[in-house]
């Protein structure tokens, strides 16, 4: 029982580092990343669709992205969806595919990217601490079942701390990471 709550804490933790570095790819940088079109879902055959799924996306200069889609009907439609996510960029159709031209971030820019990528962070923090309690709340009540000695039960709380304490320092990597990614001209 008691593997069971410390496994299932470490994988709640693990995801929220995942959903982490996922959300960071999402914050562009001024460099082009084919990750920031990932959730951009296109209407095909009136199927929402990954644009991931209906084109080649490639990057041919550092900022710039281009979405060549297999079937060249659904042109306007991708370009559509781009324009409908609020990325902040404009695509433009050139017939057979749509090309991405990130802009420059200002500085000013820079820092309100910084701001967002900090709230990111702290709400996996708060994330990972919310599974601490939950993970806690566990072995209490397995203590006050008499399943756990009182002894095992603060040995296990200590081991959850421990486990709590890796991951936020993993999130305080993850956004030194993005941080100088951002800054960085």
């Amino acid at each position: 029982m008691i593997d069971d709550i410390m496994l299932d804490a470490e994988e709640r933790m693990e995801s929220t580092i995942s959903n982490l570095v996922r959300e960071f790819s999402k914050v562009r940088t001024g460099r082009a990343n084919p990750n920031m079109l990932e959730h951009v879902q296109v209407d095909y055959y009136g199927v929402p669709t990954p644009v991931t799924q209906v084109g080649n996306i490639s990057v041919p200069e550092p900022n710039q992205l281009v979405i060549k889609p297999y079937d060249r009907s659904v042109v306007k439609e991708v370009e559509r969806s781009i324009l409908a996510a609020n990325l902040g960029v404009t695509p433009q159709n050139e017939g057979e595919q749509v090309r991405i031209v990130l802009p420059k971030l200002t500085e000013e820019t820079r820092k309100v990217l910084v701001k967002d990528v900090k709230k990111l962070a702290e709400e996996s923090r708060v994330a990972i601490r919310n599974i601490r309690r939950d993970a806690n709340d566990g072995i209490k009540k397995l203590e006050k079942s008499s399943e756990l000695t009182e002894d095992d039960a603060k040995g296990y709380l200590e081991d959850v701390q421990e486990l709590t304490d890796r991951f936020v320092e993993k999130v305080a990597e993850e956004f030194a990471k993005k941080e100088k990614d951002l800054l960085s001209i």
